[in-house]
């Protein structure tokens, strides 16, 4: 496997650090900005909006261009964006910073799955693409937990400042190791737009914005929870965070190994058990076993989720198209936005901080409705018999 496709890997993992790092320093940024928590958790918001709906414009303004010289400006924006949110003063100030880092990486993630599909041959491309994602998996398993810490003992800014040494390390990379690629063909327009004509594409969008969703409502006021209800110190929950990440590993594994088989079922399933942790957590936060067995079953079905909606997805007649896939991930990108929000607004409106827990149960009684929705139209697409046709 070529050094460069690490090399994508490392990019998304820096850009994963900076999507993430603000749940994990909420109560020093909130004391030292003099804002509410749920300001601070709007920043998810906003990075969330900035890559679903500035990533996939970035990146047709820039798809005329080779890859390397589009991941160079890529770099270049994202590096900017993230010194202006270190430098700091204001919360419009860190709005902007959190709008410009949240575009570059929605343009950055398609630019560099398109890249490693064409550094090797067709047979290694799935693997490829593997390794690349991985940068996710490990990057929120080390993103959080290391914002909290570095936040806890250096200040939330040094956290800002990591992630642009991280980032100008993917660019040294970049530079050095990836070959020169020509720019791809374009493909037409309409021929994209075509795919979606199909209704179950909707109902499988739909349902990966609420998997996702789910967890963010939670999942963005994680730290405060920890510490506010559950009492534990900050150091015991960058423990209990990697604790997640290492669980959200395995869930993915699990999934991953399963996808295309039984897809409703094992998102079915996820959402059911979302609901069940997360109501543990709700009704018994204060005691240590349940918030613990909470924050590793979220980690397990949460997240996790991810390898049955990408199979989902391309399982929809035309779900292999490009622009089908960039929409995708702007849907699971608005999923993030709208339950960071949505559990902001509640906070915002006087109730504690259980609330974002039964938010989410909210919204994962949505995404088992999306789920019927969904497999009525499989019915129609799916050969007779097949599994994942299965009755929910």
């Amino acid at each position: 496997m070529p050094v460069s496709v690490y090399v994508l890997a490392l990019g998304i993992f820096a850009m994963i650090n900076c999507e993430l790092q603000v749940l994990g320093m909420m109560p020093q940024m909130a004391r030292d900005l003099d804002i509410s928590l749920s300001q601070v958790g709007y920043l998810v918001s906003l990075y969330a909006a900035a890559m679903a709906l500035g990533g996939p414009l970035l990146t047709l303004g820039l798809g005329t261009q080779p890859p390397k010289k589009i991941l160079y400006l890529l770099f270049a924006l994202f590096i900017i964006g993230e010194v202006l949110g270190a430098l700091a003063q204001s919360y419009p100030q860190l709005i902007v910073s959190r709008l410009i880092t949240g575009a570059v990486s929605g343009a950055f993630f398609g630019t560099a799955l398109g890249t490693c599909h064409r550094l090797v041959v067709p047979e290694l491309g799935i693997r490829a693409v593997a390794i690349v994602l991985a940068g996710i998996m490990v990057g929120t398993i080390l993103g959080l937990p290391l914002a909290s810490l570095v936040g806890e003992y250096y200040g939330w800014r040094a956290s800002f400042w990591l992630v642009v040494v991280l980032t100008m390390l993917a660019a040294l990379g970049t530079a050095v190791l990836l070959p020169v690629l020509p720019a791809a063909p374009k493909i037409g327009l309409r021929q994209e737009l075509a795919a979606f004509g199909n209704r179950q594409l909707w109902a499988v969008f739909a349902t990966s914005f609420c998997v996702i969703g789910t967890t963010y409502a939670a999942f963005s006021y994680f730290v405060p929870i920890l510490t506010q209800l559950a009492g534990f110190t900050h150091h015991s929950v960058t423990l209990l965070l990697f604790a997640y990440g290492i669980a959200m590993l395995m869930g993915n594994h699990l999934v991953a190994r399963l996808a295309g088989k039984r897809n409703l079922r094992i998102l079915a399933g996820g959402l059911v058990l979302q609901s069940l942790f997360l109501m543990l957590l709700a009704l018994l936060v204060h005691q240590p076993w349940a918030a613990v067995s909470a924050i590793l079953g979220l980690g397990l079905t949460g997240i996790s989720m991810n390898p049955a909606m990408v199979s989902r997805v391309m399982q929809v007649p035309n779900g292999e198209r490009p622009l089908v896939n960039t929409v995708h991930a702007s849907v699971i990108t608005l999923g993030i936005m709208f339950g960071s929000f949505a559990s902001g607004q509640v906070l915002e409106w006087g109730f504690s901080l259980h609330a974002p827990m039964w938010v989410g149960v909210a919204i994962a009684a949505l995404g088992l409705l999306t789920l019927r929705l969904d497999r009525s139209g499989a019915a129609a697409s799916s050969p007779a018999g097949s599994a994942d046709t299965v009755p929910l």
